[in-house]
């Protein structure tokens, strides 16, 4: 098993990312620099500024740290959290002179002024946080008090004062920016900090007013020489928190979200998606390390200067371990094997993400383990090809389940399809055009007269689990894709369908999966979410042919007149049109109330 979370050890190739983003952050030219690591979900960019982060602090005068707004959130304003995080961290961290103590004091109690602004005196106090917004004179205690009490009836005309009380109406409330400023800069040369550097992780999963108001408090300190903030985030999840919080203007071509990213993160570090090579070599270095224990460091040091040689080219075969290492090598011969035959399906299946990959070799891992309780040895190859079927074929893999369960393990039609007999085929006959099936059967090891009975017993809660909701596993964009999907409105489907080319193979299946659920919980389909489910299916070929099989087991009753025309219209979409005049057949004689309908339909 493999732990979900960030690691210190370099699977990806990310170390010219890595060096990038260090020589930022050591750049005296470019400091103070904020830095934006933008990828997918579970595309790496936590593990990456994790080992930045680790190699950065083997120098004593600098000092790293991590802050998760999502852990604030609906606790603390996220602009007090963030500053005194950072305040926390120093004082724990450093040893403080008398004066440094005195400068710090002051910092922590600008903080109290800050809490005060997140309360509701935003009135007042925003030109402390965002540098202005008029003249602060024109602004009397009073006006305060009234403004706060329209925005926050919570806080009272008590607290108001007390905390204001005269220093607001003084010289130094209206300075107050300025000396929270300086006093940070005094306290980074009095602590002898050569470089702050901060990591802000999973800022895309916070709600958008916290995202912005993070962003904003990042900007407090990009004024101090040797701050370096760090972002790790989905660049189009902060755009969209930007663009929801300031609507586009309409004639206006700026793309406000963009704009507003641009300005506050200055060096973007984009993380680039896996490709198979890339796929293969870190599936091949996970499964080395739960295959080999002790060996593990040894042979990934010798890969990984095998690989410096030719990065570009570099393929990992039998030969180039041939003799090397004598007492496991069938051992990493097997691991080869396994990472060769499942890279390709799932690179371009999860479009590289390392996430997934390591989801599927956990659910891989843990069949093993159970079948290996029961004094069952399962072939690894026979379960991870079978795993790709259920993985991205739901259905066909549910209906290879009930054969074999009625055929003692040895369903007759795999036989028949791997010797390309699909005269004699029923129950699978709708995959005969399916590519991604056809390449499935390809895949070695064959599964003719391989009983898998064992195999299903394990898989048997994926057997039972139907089409249940899964967008806990979903990415933010694909969540946004769902959403829309599900809103009931044309304008929020339209733009989620033009979403459809930036996920992956898997979330679109997982996608339509829910949908798929909500069509067979309802007691009547409603017009809007046919709409979603047929247009959703023909958007990608993929999903073809779980969409028919869907619309298969639909029963007639439940379809509406109205739904006739766009189902023939995804027929001619996804080349299917022999397949839905069967089905509008068979609708016929179950249904009259459709006759009319499916006529118009066929004739024209």
């Amino acid at each position: 098993m493999w732990r979900d979370s960030e690691t210190n050890i370099d699977l990806l190739d990310f170390d010219y990312l890595i060096g990038i983003t260090k020589d930022i952050i050591t750049n005296d030219e470019l400091s103070p620099s904020s830095i934006g690591v933008y990828g997918d979900w579970g595309s790496g960019k936590s593990s990456l500024i994790e080992m930045t982060l680790n190699e950065l602090s083997q120098d004593v005068d600098y000092l790293c740290l991590k802050f998760n707004g999502w852990l604030f959130e609906g606790y603390e304003d996220a602009k007090t959290a963030l500053i005194g995080t950072i305040l926390d961290e120093i004082n724990q961290k450093k040893k403080l002179s008398a004066k440094a103590k005195e400068v710090i004091t002051r910092l922590y109690k600008n903080i109290d002024f800050f809490k005060l602004a997140s309360k509701g005196v935003k009135y007042g106090l925003d030109f402390l946080i965002t540098g202005g917004i008029g003249t602060i004179a024109d602004i009397t205690l009073q006006s305060i008090v009234g403004k706060a009490k329209e925005k926050a009836s919570e806080v009272s005309e008590e607290d108001i004062k007390g905390a204001l009380g005269e220093a607001f109406s003084s010289s130094e409330i209206r300075n107050n920016l300025k000396s929270f400023q300086n006093d940070f800069a005094e306290l980074l040369n009095k602590t002898k900090i050569k470089r702050l550097v901060v990591f802000i992780d999973e800022l895309d999963r916070c709600n958008p007013d916290t995202i912005l108001e993070t962003l904003e408090a990042i900007r407090l300190f990009l004024f101090a020489e040797g701050t370096s903030f760090i972002i790790g985030a989905d660049e189009r999840q902060v755009m969209y928190a930007v663009r929801k919080k300031f609507p586009e203007v309409k004639g206006n071509k700026i793309d406000i979200g963009k704009e507003y990213l641009e300005k506050i993160i200055q060096y973007p570090v984009k993380i680039p998606q896996l490709g198979v090579q890339e796929v293969q070599f870190y599936i091949m270095c996970l499964l080395l390390k739960s295959e080999l224990k002790e060996n593990y460091e040894k042979v990934l040091d010798f890969i990984k200067e095998e690989k410096k040689k030719d990065f570009l080219n570099f393929r990992m075969s039998f030969n180039l371990i041939e003799g090397k290492f004598p007492d496991i090598e069938d051992n990493i011969k097997d691991v080869i094997a396994l990472s060769n035959q499942i890279s390709a399906v799932l690179s371009k299946g999860l479009n590289g993400n390392p996430r997934h990959c390591k989801r599927f070799l956990n659910s891989l891992s843990m069949r093993i383990t159970m079948a290996k309780l029961k004094g069952i040895d399962l072939d690894k190859k026979v379960l991870s090809k079978l795993m790709l079927l259920e993985y991205f074929k739901d259905n066909v893999f549910k209906e290879l389940g009930e054969m074999q369960s009625l055929e003692n393990g040895l369903p007759q039609e795999i036989n028949l399809i791997e010797a390309d007999d699909w005269d004699n085929v029923k129950r699978l006959k709708l995959w005969q055009e399916d590519d991604w099936f056809k390449n499935w059967i390809k895949i070695v090891p064959k599964l003719s007269n391989v009983n898998l009975q064992s195999y299903f017993y394990f898989t048997r809660e994926s057997l039972q689990l139907r089409n249940t909701s899964e967008n806990q596993q979903l990415s933010i964009e694909a969540e946004n894709i769902l959403n829309g999907l599900l809103a009931g409105s044309d304008s929020a489907r339209t733009e989620a369908l033009k979403k459809t080319s930036s996920i992956s193979d898997f979330e679109a299946l997982q996608i339509l999966k829910v949908i798929i659920n909500e069509i067979e919980t309802a007691s009547d389909i409603t017009p809007e979410i046919f709409k979603s489910f047929i247009s959703w299916g023909s958007s990608r070929t993929e999903l073809f042919t779980e969409t028919i099989v869907c619309l298969n087991a639909i029963p007639s009753n439940n379809i509406r007149a109205s739904f006739v025309p766009r189902i023939k219209q995804f027929g001619n979409i996804a080349n299917k049109s022999k397949d839905i005049t069967e089905l509008f057949r068979k609708w016929q004689k179950e249904n009259p109330k459709l006759n009319s309908a499916i006529i118009n339909e066929l004739n024209n």
